[in-house]
């Protein structure tokens, strides 16, 4: 049996909920009340997004090389210098 592990982002949005998504699929977004509900709708969006691929003859996209880093300024660096 093949396992596949995607990435998913979530993030607060303007209406005090949570907008989650896929990089690796396109278009694979929700969103949800609370943190929990919008990991819990995601999962469900996945599968939905990979049936429908492999029903379209697709593969099924796989984050190969991809990473992730967050890169950190200082106030003072983003002073503008005359």
């Amino acid at each position: 049996m093949r396992i596949y592990t995607f990435r998913i982002i979530i993030e607060p949005d303007e209406r005090n909920t949570f907008h989650g998504y896929v990089p690796s699929l396109p278009g694979c977004h929700t969103w949800g009340k609370t943190i929990d509900k919008t990991k819990k709708n995601l999962k469900e969006a996945i599968k939905c997004h990979i049936q429908g691929l492999l029903k379209d003859g697709e593969s099924i996209p796989q984050e190969k090389d991809a990473f992730e880093l967050f890169q950190t300024f200082t106030e003072k660096e983003f002073a503008f210098k005359r």
